[in-house]
Protein backbone atom coordinates (compact mmCIF):
# COMPACT_ATOMS: atom_id res chain seq x y z
CA UNK A 1 0.00 0.00 0.00
CA UNK A 2 3.29 2.27 0.50
CA UNK A 3 6.02 2.83 -1.47
CA UNK A 4 9.28 2.74 -0.05
CA UNK A 5 8.99 6.50 -0.28
CA UNK A 6 6.17 6.96 1.56
CA UNK A 7 7.33 4.79 4.41
CA UNK A 8 10.30 6.94 4.63
CA UNK A 9 7.99 9.77 4.64
CA UNK A 10 5.77 9.11 7.18
CA UNK A 11 8.44 6.77 9.38
CA UNK A 12 8.66 9.29 12.70
CA UNK A 13 4.94 9.41 12.73
CA UNK A 14 4.16 5.82 12.30
CA UNK A 15 6.48 5.31 15.13
CA UNK A 16 3.94 6.78 17.36
CA UNK A 17 2.05 4.10 18.92
CA UNK A 18 -0.97 5.64 18.89
CA UNK A 19 -0.87 6.28 14.90
CA UNK A 20 1.15 3.29 13.80
CA UNK A 21 0.70 1.73 10.37
CA UNK A 22 -2.79 1.36 10.67
CA UNK A 23 -3.35 4.72 11.57
CA UNK A 24 -1.57 5.76 8.65
CA UNK A 25 -3.20 3.85 6.54
CA UNK A 26 -6.28 5.39 7.69
CA UNK A 27 -4.90 8.78 6.97
CA UNK A 28 -4.19 7.42 2.97
CA UNK A 29 -7.60 6.75 2.94
CA UNK A 30 -8.79 9.96 4.41
CA UNK A 31 -10.55 13.00 2.72
CA UNK A 32 -10.27 16.04 4.57
CA UNK A 33 -12.15 19.64 3.20
CA UNK A 34 -10.44 22.56 4.29
CA UNK A 35 -12.65 25.89 3.74
CA UNK A 36 -10.41 28.78 3.66
CA UNK A 37 -6.91 28.93 2.54
CA UNK A 38 -5.82 31.55 4.80
CA UNK A 39 -4.34 31.94 8.56
CA UNK A 40 -6.02 28.67 9.74
CA UNK A 41 -5.93 26.82 6.09
CA UNK A 42 -2.75 27.78 5.58
CA UNK A 43 -0.86 25.23 8.72
CA UNK A 44 -3.76 23.20 8.64
CA UNK A 45 -3.02 22.23 4.78
CA UNK A 46 0.45 22.21 5.46
CA UNK A 47 0.45 19.28 8.11
CA UNK A 48 -2.14 17.69 6.57
CA UNK A 49 -0.08 17.06 3.18
CA UNK A 50 2.58 16.24 5.79
CA UNK A 51 0.77 13.71 7.77
CA UNK A 52 -0.39 11.97 4.43
CA UNK A 53 -4.09 12.53 3.98
CA UNK A 54 -5.46 10.80 1.07
CA UNK A 55 -7.65 13.61 -0.22
CA UNK A 56 -7.31 17.35 0.63
CA UNK A 57 -10.15 19.65 -0.82
CA UNK A 58 -9.48 23.70 -0.92
CA UNK A 59 -12.38 26.32 -0.85
CA UNK A 60 -11.39 29.49 -1.44
CA UNK A 61 -12.66 32.66 -3.80
CA UNK A 62 -10.30 34.47 -2.37
CA UNK A 63 -6.62 35.79 -4.44
CA UNK A 64 -3.39 36.51 -2.33
CA UNK A 65 -2.39 40.21 -1.25
CA UNK A 66 0.10 41.51 0.74
CA UNK A 67 -2.24 42.25 3.97
CA UNK A 68 -2.38 38.28 4.29
CA UNK A 69 1.27 37.44 4.40
CA UNK A 70 2.84 37.86 8.10
CA UNK A 71 0.41 35.18 9.11
CA UNK A 72 -0.75 32.94 5.83
CA UNK A 73 2.55 31.50 5.49
CA UNK A 74 1.52 29.30 2.16
CA UNK A 75 2.47 32.55 0.40
CA UNK A 76 5.20 34.75 -0.93
CA UNK A 77 5.09 37.73 -1.91
CA UNK A 78 5.03 36.54 -5.74
CA UNK A 79 1.89 34.88 -5.20
CA UNK A 80 0.09 38.41 -4.37
CA UNK A 81 -2.74 38.24 -7.02
CA UNK A 82 -2.88 34.98 -7.65
CA UNK A 83 -5.74 32.39 -6.72
CA UNK A 84 -5.37 31.27 -3.00
CA UNK A 85 -7.02 27.61 -3.50
CA UNK A 86 -5.39 27.47 -6.54
CA UNK A 87 -1.66 28.68 -5.54
CA UNK A 88 -2.42 26.93 -2.46
CA UNK A 89 -3.14 23.30 -4.13
CA UNK A 90 0.50 23.65 -6.05
CA UNK A 91 2.41 23.91 -3.46
CA UNK A 92 0.66 21.34 -1.42
CA UNK A 93 1.49 19.06 -4.22
CA UNK A 94 5.18 20.22 -3.95
CA UNK A 95 4.73 19.09 -0.46
CA UNK A 96 3.49 15.85 -0.84
CA UNK A 97 2.92 14.08 -4.76
CA UNK A 98 1.22 11.43 -2.82
CA UNK A 99 -1.89 13.41 -1.66
CA UNK A 100 -4.65 14.17 -4.05
CA UNK A 101 -5.33 17.68 -3.75
CA UNK A 102 -8.58 19.21 -5.83
CA UNK A 103 -9.17 23.25 -5.42
CA UNK A 104 -12.21 24.61 -5.93
CA UNK A 105 -11.96 28.72 -6.25
CA UNK A 106 -15.31 29.67 -5.60
CA UNK A 107 -17.28 31.11 -2.04
CA UNK A 108 -18.88 28.46 0.12
CA UNK A 109 -23.15 29.00 -0.80
CA UNK A 110 -25.87 27.79 0.92
CA UNK A 111 -26.48 26.62 -2.75
CA UNK A 112 -23.39 24.07 -3.06
CA UNK A 113 -21.90 23.76 0.34
CA UNK A 114 -24.02 20.12 0.59
CA UNK A 115 -22.12 19.02 -2.61
CA UNK A 116 -18.65 19.47 -0.75
CA UNK A 117 -19.25 18.39 2.46
CA UNK A 118 -20.55 14.80 0.92
CA UNK A 119 -17.66 14.32 -0.59
CA UNK A 120 -15.35 14.61 2.35
CA UNK A 121 -15.04 12.56 5.45
CA UNK A 122 -13.92 15.85 7.73
CA UNK A 123 -14.17 19.50 7.03
CA UNK A 124 -12.18 22.07 8.51
CA UNK A 125 -13.80 25.65 9.18
CA UNK A 126 -10.91 28.43 8.64
CA UNK A 127 -13.41 30.96 7.91
CA UNK A 128 -13.14 34.38 9.12
CA UNK A 129 -16.87 35.45 9.32
CA UNK A 130 -20.01 34.00 11.54
CA UNK A 131 -22.05 33.66 8.65
CA UNK A 132 -20.27 30.90 6.69
CA UNK A 133 -19.32 29.16 10.49
CA UNK A 134 -22.66 28.59 10.62
CA UNK A 135 -23.45 27.80 7.38
CA UNK A 136 -20.47 25.42 7.92
CA UNK A 137 -21.73 23.97 11.09
CA UNK A 138 -25.51 23.00 10.00
CA UNK A 139 -24.46 21.61 6.50
CA UNK A 140 -22.32 19.29 8.38
CA UNK A 141 -24.81 18.55 11.27
CA UNK A 142 -27.52 17.58 8.54
CA UNK A 143 -24.65 15.55 6.61
CA UNK A 144 -23.88 13.84 9.77
CA UNK A 145 -20.17 15.18 8.88
CA UNK A 146 -17.54 15.96 11.84
CA UNK A 147 -15.86 19.36 11.44
CA UNK A 148 -12.95 21.20 13.11
CA UNK A 149 -14.21 24.56 14.03
CA UNK A 150 -11.42 27.58 15.07
CA UNK A 151 -11.49 31.63 15.16
CA UNK A 152 -9.10 33.71 16.02
CA UNK A 153 -8.83 37.35 16.74
CA UNK A 154 -5.78 39.21 17.59
CA UNK A 155 -3.66 37.33 20.60
CA UNK A 156 -6.43 34.75 21.70
CA UNK A 157 -7.96 31.62 19.76
CA UNK A 158 -10.49 28.96 20.21
CA UNK A 159 -11.33 25.26 18.53
CA UNK A 160 -13.43 22.97 18.92
CA UNK A 161 -15.03 19.68 17.26
CA UNK A 162 -17.98 18.13 16.15
CA UNK A 163 -18.56 14.52 15.70
CA UNK A 164 -22.09 13.82 14.83
CA UNK A 165 -23.91 11.70 18.38
CA UNK A 166 -20.91 12.39 20.14
CA UNK A 167 -21.97 16.39 21.53
CA UNK A 168 -23.00 19.74 21.25
CA UNK A 169 -22.51 21.43 17.70
CA UNK A 170 -21.01 25.03 17.21
CA UNK A 171 -24.83 26.06 16.99
CA UNK A 172 -25.26 24.88 20.57
CA UNK A 173 -22.78 27.24 21.94
CA UNK A 174 -23.44 30.17 19.89
CA UNK A 175 -26.75 29.65 18.80
CA UNK A 176 -27.37 32.47 16.47
CA UNK A 177 -25.12 34.79 14.11
CA UNK A 178 -24.50 38.06 15.44
CA UNK A 179 -25.72 41.31 14.10
CA UNK A 180 -23.46 42.68 11.60
CA UNK A 181 -20.60 44.93 13.44
CA UNK A 182 -21.34 43.21 16.83
CA UNK A 183 -18.09 41.59 16.26
CA UNK A 184 -15.40 42.61 14.27
CA UNK A 185 -13.51 40.15 12.62
CA UNK A 186 -9.88 40.19 12.10
CA UNK A 187 -9.39 43.19 8.94
CA UNK A 188 -11.61 45.14 11.74
CA UNK A 189 -9.31 44.26 14.94
CA UNK A 190 -6.26 42.64 14.12
CA UNK A 191 -4.29 39.59 14.82
CA UNK A 192 -1.07 38.13 15.64
CA UNK A 193 0.18 36.05 13.48
CA UNK A 194 1.78 33.18 15.29
CA UNK A 195 -1.85 32.80 17.03
CA UNK A 196 -3.40 31.74 14.34
CA UNK A 197 -0.37 29.58 13.15
CA UNK A 198 -1.16 27.53 16.60
CA UNK A 199 -5.06 27.19 16.46
CA UNK A 200 -4.72 25.94 12.60
CA UNK A 201 -2.25 23.37 13.87
CA UNK A 202 -4.96 22.15 16.17
CA UNK A 203 -7.49 22.07 13.90
CA UNK A 204 -5.00 19.60 11.78
CA UNK A 205 -3.99 17.82 14.71
CA UNK A 206 -7.80 17.05 15.38
CA UNK A 207 -8.25 15.68 11.72
CA UNK A 208 -5.41 13.70 12.27
CA UNK A 209 -6.60 12.15 15.47
CA UNK A 210 -9.60 11.72 14.12
CA UNK A 211 -8.69 9.36 11.89
CA UNK A 212 -6.26 7.58 13.53
CA UNK A 213 -8.55 7.03 16.84
CA UNK A 214 -5.08 8.63 18.61
CA UNK A 215 -5.99 10.15 21.76
CA UNK A 216 -9.37 12.41 22.61
CA UNK A 217 -11.30 15.11 20.04
CA UNK A 218 -12.55 18.32 21.58
CA UNK A 219 -15.63 17.07 21.29
CA UNK A 220 -18.30 18.69 24.00
CA UNK A 221 -15.19 21.20 24.46
CA UNK A 222 -14.13 24.63 23.06
CA UNK A 223 -10.63 24.75 24.08
CA UNK A 224 -9.35 29.04 24.47
CA UNK A 225 -5.90 30.50 23.98
CA UNK A 226 -4.67 33.16 25.35
CA UNK A 227 -1.74 34.05 23.81
CA UNK A 228 -1.39 37.20 26.56
CA UNK A 229 -0.63 35.09 29.11
CA UNK A 230 -0.07 31.82 27.38
CA UNK A 231 -3.38 30.11 29.09
CA UNK A 232 -4.93 27.47 27.62
CA UNK A 233 -8.57 26.40 29.07
CA UNK A 234 -11.35 23.69 27.93
CA UNK A 235 -14.67 24.77 28.77
CA UNK A 236 -17.02 21.84 28.45
CA UNK A 237 -20.75 22.24 27.00
CA UNK A 238 -23.30 20.16 26.64
CA UNK A 239 -25.59 19.19 23.54
CA UNK A 240 -28.47 21.99 23.64
CA UNK A 241 -31.74 20.14 23.40
CA UNK A 242 -33.28 23.36 22.05
CA UNK A 243 -30.83 23.81 19.39
CA UNK A 244 -32.52 24.03 16.26
CA UNK A 245 -29.93 21.82 13.96
CA UNK A 246 -29.25 19.19 16.13
CA UNK A 247 -31.65 19.41 19.01
CA UNK A 248 -34.95 17.39 20.45
CA UNK A 249 -37.26 19.47 18.03
CA UNK A 250 -34.90 20.90 14.98
CA UNK A 251 -36.26 23.90 13.01
CA UNK A 252 -32.91 23.84 10.47
CA UNK A 253 -33.87 20.45 8.11
CA UNK A 254 -32.41 22.17 5.12
CA UNK A 255 -29.57 24.39 3.80
CA UNK A 256 -31.32 27.53 1.81
CA UNK A 257 -30.84 31.26 2.52
CA UNK A 258 -34.46 31.91 3.72
CA UNK A 259 -35.12 34.76 5.66
CA UNK A 260 -31.09 35.46 5.46
CA UNK A 261 -30.45 32.62 7.46
CA UNK A 262 -26.97 32.94 6.49
CA UNK A 263 -26.49 36.55 5.24
CA UNK A 264 -24.24 39.81 6.65
CA UNK A 265 -24.59 42.23 3.96
CA UNK A 266 -21.63 40.27 1.70
CA UNK A 267 -20.86 37.63 -0.07
CA UNK A 268 -21.24 34.31 2.57
CA UNK A 269 -17.20 33.64 2.66
CA UNK A 270 -14.88 36.17 3.32
CA UNK A 271 -11.55 34.36 4.11
CA UNK A 272 -9.24 37.23 6.34
CA UNK A 273 -7.80 34.91 8.87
Amino acid sequence: MFSEEELERYSRQILVKEIGMRGQKALKEAKVLVVGAGGLGSPALMYLAGAGVGKIGIVDADCVDYSNLHRQILYTAEDVGKEKAVRAAEILKLRNASSEVVSYPVHLTAENICDFVEEYDFIIDGVDNFPAKFLINDACVLKKKPFSHAGVIQLHGQLMTYVPGKGPCYRCIFEEIPGAGVAPNCSVAGVAGPVVGVIGSLQALEAVKYFTGAGELLTGKLLTVDGLTMKMRAVHFKQRRSCPVCGEKKTITEISNENGRYEEGNSCCSYTH
